[in-house]
């Protein structure tokens, strides 16, 4: 078929409109002579997973979008295959020994792809669960900071709250002589801090210099001593300048000695004082100290504020900001009394010796330890936490041969014991039982900032880096857009906040000016990383970079997605081509090119449908995207909404994060929405507050909700589900015939067969975990991995059993000519077919195909699932159970990685859900889904600080009426292009 070329303004591009789109090497002549193949990115015969040996040509320094229904070949074209051999490419132009420190990737299953650039993949990946981590270390904004504060931040004295002043040496020997009468102490002067080296030739020359005595890292030596230090590590080394005991006449002395410590060590002298008791040290700077009370601060670098070095970070939590404690409400059954177990980790053996000692204390003291603890005051239940403060009282014990006796014994509480034991036990199972009572909160030394007390109090503008961090990205690029500096500060300053300010406003333009810098990177969102992300490399502005992108749309409102499409705009305005994968509608339509893959999901796609402007793609007919933006197919608004069942869950005074302490009803037997702004407090109201709190009252669940008064209602439902995106399995051996429970009928299938039965197998010996029927050369898994050292690891199939799991007598069984490997590679919509007459292996299967997955294998890994597609596995394994009519399903984003297509397929399950009886609660951006739930809970009226308010809340037509909504006016729209419904009002 010949090329198909459009008319643009960068020349011509060879279009993939042809089904077949085979670029030949006429073809590829044609575009050489033209001179455009430096525009383009040619890729040929594209065979990763099910692409159908594809060729596209793809417009460099273009915004271009990949999109398609889910499972159609979108991923496996712009990150399986373009950016791993882009990616490979830089990879294998280092060096053998850089290569080995960098993950390898394997080249991809295509003939040949030309014109491509340097390749940076921006995906949905988690972000680091490193707790040291935050927002503000990601971006990089609080390194700038950190450089902000040490240079122009004007240090405060942490007890007196006066600015600190340069000391002279005059002030530092009046503090000395201040000191009791014969007090003996040395004046270091300290010239390593943690340092690396040996640091043989500084010994050397202080020695020469007449200096004597030298402590290093705590310990003195002196000149006639060997030291041999570990090059590896890091030290501290101080001079010692000289020892006296205090007296009037060593004034002139003690002055030589502190200005000698202070040339050699930069302007710091230390005294060591040395009484009976220890030894204290006195820090002196003659930079600044308190006139006060003499509290004295090293010369500020940016070291210091940085929670992750020891010079800055909180010694009591070292720099986490956080604490595990032993929580009182885990601890105590309030319902109880003491001598029945109201001490939870002392309830299984009532008799033992913590159990003797807490009752004979609880006694002696007056406690009414025949009541349960609910009756008990605030002094009572502190002495059963915290204990009797060390005073001994005798017990009276009998031993198991019927001997009494007597003993002395303080009672030390619950929780003091607890901590104790945690802390002293070498044993890991003691641990993990006395960490089921303990909570992560916020370190009491401070207050969760990770930062030490002395480098809190170090002001710009009058406020902390701490209190700086702790606001949203709005709020501090207020503070430095009010912000008002001295001639020579501003001098010092200005590129550091030119830097700060430019990328606060990449964070703001892609709608992330909720977040706060000092949040940890580990409660971000797939979606809010991956803008974090974007905006980091937007702040790079690197030219000449092939950017490819999942999703970026994920989590974000409707409102703010001309913000992140002006980002993106901006990304290939530089001179960067960006493709991104995405269904959002917005961001085809404002697509300079636009791929649709399919037609359908796995071996049903594959294949280019359309290929060419937003036009272009409108006209072709078979494109399910053009069909959906063209109009022509549509998500139906329902033709009434569900008024549910007359019954509520009701939360009452939610306050975790930024709540106002909201009342909120959710009315039962419908499908509600959650929706508002990105921050506005949706997952902390539904997941944090709603579900825990569920889970604690009907599962008992130790995790501990966030702050609320109560939940109503509970008894209106017997159970609570969460269907998230995480994966159904970390190992290749979990897969969705296992997760189903359809893989277990399987097997009791061929099991039953005559040749089992003569041959005695049972149906683990169809189970590639266990030993017996399982290929043992791979053990089960079908593939051995072949480690390569500085290149790829090699994944080859089993040379025994070729990749089919089991061994060669198992494969000998089969079900209507086909082995147990053979079902394990059918798609769901071969297996619907194929086990039409199992009821019990049919039914888990054709939900699988009901939820859009007749794509996938039956087999096929867990790990290679997509977010949606294990969702929707999970979904499916609910739907197969049989349903009580009474269960609250939560969902967060169900529609991410979803066609238009796909959200049909996924409405048509949550009302299958709805109708049922049960409640479906759905935190969502998608348009499609909110327009058609029966009520909608509107937070907002943005994010952070801003929002955590109940904007508007009713059925769509309600909240579309709402001038304040911002989902209400996205609303109106949508709804103003459907047929007019009977709408019924809700309750």
């Amino acid at each position: 078929m010949p090329p198909v070329f459009h008319e643009m303004d960068a020349g011509f591009c060879f279009s993939s409109l042809s089904k077949e789109g085979i670029i030949d090497s006429a073809e590829k002549e044609i575009l050489q002579g033209m001179g455009t193949v430096k525009d383009y990115i040619l890729v040929k015969g594209a065979r990763e997973h099910n692409l159908k040996n594809i060729d596209v040509a793809i417009p460099r320094n273009k915004l271009v979008v990949f999109t398609g229904v889910s499972g159609s070949g979108k991923s496996s074209l712009a990150f399986d295959t373009i950016f791993a051999e882009g990616q490979r490419r830089y990879v294998e132009s280092l060096s053998t020994y850089a290569r080995q420190f960098l993950g390898q990737m394997d080249k991809p299953d295509v003939d040949y792809i030309e014109g491509l650039s340097p390749s940076i993949s921006i995906d949905q990946k988690a972000a680091s669960n490193n707790p040291r981590s935050t927002v503000g270390t990601a971006t990089e904004i609080y390194d700038y900071l950190r450089l902000l504060y040490a240079r122009i931040g004007r240090p405060h004295c942490p007890h007196c709250r006066r600015p600190i002043q340069r000391q002279t040496v005059d002030q530092i020997v009046d503090s000395v002589l201040a000191l009791p009468e014969r007090t003996r102490i040395k004046v270091l002067a300290p010239i390593v801090r943690g340092k690396k080296g040996e640091h043989q030739k500084l010994l050397a020359d202080l020695f020469k210099e007449g200096f004597v005595r030298v402590m290093i890292d705590g310990l003195e030596y002196t000149a006639d001593e060997e030291i041999n230090l570990d090059k590896n590590k890091k030290h501290d080394i101080r001079v010692v300048v000289d020892r006296l005991v205090t007296k009037d006449n060593i004034r002139a002395r003690l002055a030589e000695a502190v200005e000698l410590a202070f040339e050699l060590a930069e302007g710091i002298a230390v005294i060591q004082v040395l009484k009976e008791e220890g030894e204290q040290e006195l820090l002196f700077s003659r930079e600044f100290a308190c006139p006060g009370c003499g509290f004295s601060l090293p010369e500020m670098s940016p070291r210091m504020f940085s929670f992750n070095s020891p010079y800055g970070a909180c010694p009591d939590c070292d720099g986490l900001g956080v604490r595990q404690e032993i929580d009182p409400a885990l601890v105590l059954d309030m319902e109880k009394k003491l001598g029945e177990g109201a001490v939870k980790p002392w309830s299984n053996n009532l008799s033992t010796y913590y159990n003797l000692v807490m009752m004979t204390a609880a006694e002696k003291h007056g406690l009414p330890v025949n009541r349960p603890l609910k009756e008990y005051s605030r002094d009572q239940l502190n002495f059963v936490l915290y204990g009797n403060g060390g005073e001994r009282i005798p017990i009276r014990y009998t031993n198991s041969y019927g001997e009494t006796g007597v003993f002395r014994s303080s009672f030390e509480g619950v929780i003091n014991n607890l901590r104790r034991r945690y802390q002293e036990t070498n044993s890991d199972s003691i641990r993990e039982e006395i960490e089921r009572y303990m909570t992560v909160s916020p370190c009491p030394k401070c207050q969760g900032t990770r930062l030490r007390e002395e480098v809190r109090w170090i002001l710009v503008g009058g406020r902390s880096i701490a209190e700086v961090c702790s606001w949203p990205v709005a709020g501090i690029q207020q503070f430095f857009a009010e912000l008002q500096l001295s001639e020579r500060e501003e001098f010092i300053a200005r590129q550091v906040v030119k830097e700060i300010k430019e990328r606060l406003s990449f964070l703001v333009n892609v709608g992330l000016d909720y977040l706060t810098l000092d949040r940890a990177t580990g409660t971000l969102s797939g979606g809010e990383a991956q803008r974090i992300r974007l905006a980091t490399q937007v702040g790079s502005s690197l030219v000449g970079v092939l950017y490819v992108l999942d999703e970026p749309s994920v989590g974000l409102h409707p409102r703010d997605n001309a913000r992140l499409l002006a980002t993106l705009e901006r990304l290939r305005d530089l001179g960067n081509t960006v493709i991104v994968v995405e269904h959002d509608e917005d961001t085809i339509c404002a697509a300079d090119w636009i791929l649709d893959i399919g037609p359908g999901a796995g071996v049903h796609g594959g294949r280019v449908v359309a290929a060419g402007t937003l036009p272009d793609i409108l006209r072709e007919k078979e494109s399910l995207t053009g069909q959906y933006l063209s109009g022509i197919r549509r998500i139906e608004v329902p033709a009434c909404r569900r008024p549910g069942s007359g019954k509520f869950l009701v939360i009452k005074g939610a306050r975790e994060h930024n709540l106002k302490n909201l009342e909120v009803e959710i009315p039962l037997g419908t499908l509600t929405c959650v929706t508002g702004v990105s921050g506005s407090g949706k997952s902390t109201l539904v997941e944090k507050i709603l579900y825990r709190g569920l889970m604690k009252a009907l599962h008992g669940s130790r995790e501990k909700p966030g702050e609320y008064d109560g939940i109503t209602g509970i008894e209106h439902i017997d159970k609570v589900i969460n269907i998230d995106q995480s994966p159904i399995g970390r190992t290749p051996r979990s897969n969705p015939a296992t997760y189903t429970g359809a893989f277990d009928g399987i097997r009791e299938l061929f099991a039953n067969t005559p040749e089992s039965r003569m041959r005695g197998y049972k149906p683990g010996r169809f189970s590639f975990n266990v030993r017996g029927g399982r290929c043992e050369a791979c053990a089960g898994d079908g593939i051995i991995k072949i480690e390569m050292h500085f290149l790829p690891d090699v994944y080859v199939p089993c040379e025994v059993c070729k990749g089919r799991r089991y061994n060669r007598e198992t494969l000998e069984v089969k079900y209507k000519g086909k082995s147990i490997a053979d079902v394990l590679n059918m798609t769901v919509d071969e297996a619907v077919d194929f086990f039409a007459n199992i009821p019990r292996v049919y039914r888990k299967l054709k939900v699988l195909q009901d939820v859009g997955l007749g794509y996938i294998t039956l087999g096929q890994p867990a790990p290679t699932l997509s977010g949606g597609e294990a969702q929707r596995v999970k979904l499916a394994t609910e739907l197969a159970r049989r349903s009580t009519g009474q269960t609250l399903y939560i969902l967060d984003e169900p529609t991410t990685g979803l066609h238009k297509e796909d959200v049909k397929h996924l409405l048509e399950v949550l009302n299958r859900l709805v109708d049922a009886g049960n409640t479906v609660l759905v935190i969502e951006h998608n348009l499609d889904v909110i327009k058609c739930a029966d009520y909608i809970i509107d937070l907002g009226p943005e994010g952070g600080e801003r929002g955590g308010e109940i904007v508007a809340r009713g059925t769509p037509e309600q909240l579309a009426r709402h001038a304040g909504s911002f989902t209400g006016q996205f609303l109106r729209k949508v709804l103003a292009e459907e047929k007019p419904k009977q709408v019924r009002a809700h309750g």
